[in-house]
């Protein structure tokens, strides 16, 4: 019996290209410069299992609540997944009925909804062992009869030899509220908390993440190594961290500077002078002394991940910046090798589709295309910290 038939042929790279997909739509997770695997070695490192999608903390169990309702149901797949959004979307309506109002994915699209939270949150649920299912929705929807069947034969025989491969959610999953797709609110119960504490314990025991919530740290800074615990946390986390700031703060010019040049291209002189100020203000800001120290073999010793190829061409491409900062930062915004530099970059990875070639594709730039400091997800750590620590 070929018991894993039912499995994705490669997950991972699904997976990865979904997140990929999802975060080109958004404003600040765009990857102008080829820089995002780096951000997301640092980001999976210190919180994995988060994305810049996500918004709550209990999406994480109103996903397998919900998925759970269509499970005894003997139905054909296509109407498993019309059933599985038709909850999804009413859960946005019960959670305005239970007061919410920020937050909530599909509050205004209602039936129009797009981005379904179970494809926001799924590769979450895998990451901190609280769906043990090892494939997509889809391939949930396709398995679930036999994964049932394969539940039924496990049931009738020796528990301690029986099969486990139909598991689908954590055996520990707390029960969903009676009236969850009446009146649902974003606050965790107690067990519930404890629940996805002890998941993140279990499954990324040296994650920073795991820490934070396992002591019950919750701190509203702005950047992760602003932290005033930040001298507490081990020494790996710190470690990384330090060259996170420094990363963050260095290819923060570029991006400006990607950004100022296709101002000036668009004769948007208001936009340009408003990014020329920005680097003005960058460059005070950068710490040299620090940037002239900091070691890159260390850098990319510390960032490596197994979820995550760094090219040659993007280490190429942070090291000549840095030397262009370290040589040349209260110039940057003019110097011809940082101009020409950037412009190489994005025109090998956008190729055709490239701002700088493109006139129809630049015509269409609405003035910010990845301006925002990286952060490596602390927003959404922090906001699933704070969901933790206000559990009752």
């Amino acid at each position: 019996m070929s018991s894993l038939a039912w499995i994705d042929f490669d997950e991972a790279e699904r997976q990865r290209a979904q997140r990929i997909m999802a975060l080109f739509q958004e404003r600040e997770g765009r990857d102008e410069l080829g820089l995002g695997a780096i951000r997301d070695s640092i980001a999976d490192h210190l919180f994995p299992g988060t994305s810049t999608i996500q918004t709550r903390l209990r999406y994480m169990l109103f996903i397998p609540w919900l998925f759970r309702m269509l499970e005894a149901r003997d139905i054909p797949e296509s109407q498993l997944r019309a059933e599985a959004r038709a909850l999804e979307i009413r859960l946005a309506d019960a959670l305005k009925a239970g007061g919410e109002s920020n937050s909530i994915i599909g509050r205004d699209a209602g039936p129009r909804l797009q981005r379904l939270p179970s494809s926001v949150y799924w590769a979450g649920l895998g990451a901190w062992g609280i769906r043990l299912f090892p494939g997509s929705t889809d391939s949930l929807f396709v398995s679930l009869r036999s994964l049932k069947r394969l539940r039924v034969s496990s049931d009738s025989e020796d528990a301690a030899a029986g099969p486990r491969a139909a598991a689908i959610w954590n055996q520990s999953l707390p029960q969903a509220p009676k009236d969850l797709l009446d009146r649902a609110v974003f606050r965790l119960a107690a067990d519930e908390a404890q629940f996805i504490i002890d998941r993140l314990v279990a499954t990324q025991p040296a994650a920073l993440l795991t820490l934070l919530a396992r002591e019950g740290i919750n701190a509203d800074c702005d950047h992760i190594w602003t932290h005033p615990h930040l001298a507490s946390f081990p020494a790996p986390a710190r470690r990384l961290i330090h060259h996170g700031e420094i990363f963050s703060n260095v290819m923060h010019g570029a991006a400006l500077l990607y950004n100022l040049v296709l101002s000036e291209l668009r004769s948007r002189d208001d936009w340009a002078e408003d990014y020329r100020e920005r680097i003005a203000t960058w460059t005070a800001e950068v710490d040299l002394s620090l940037v002239r120290n900091w070691s890159l073999d260390d850098f990319w010793d510390a960032v490596e991940h197994p979820g995550h190829s760094i090219r040659p061409a993007a280490k190429r491409f942070v090291m000549q910046w840095l030397e262009l900062v370290v040589e040349n930062s209260t110039q940057i915004a003019s110097a011809p090798a940082a101009r020409q530099l950037v412009e190489e970059r994005e025109r090998r990875l956008k190729t055709s589709q490239s701002r700088y070639a493109n006139h129809a594709v630049r015509d269409r730039w609405t003035g910010a295309s990845g301006v925002n400091r990286l952060n490596f997800r602390w927003s959404q750590a922090r906001s699933h910290l704070r969901d933790l620590a206000d559990a009752e």
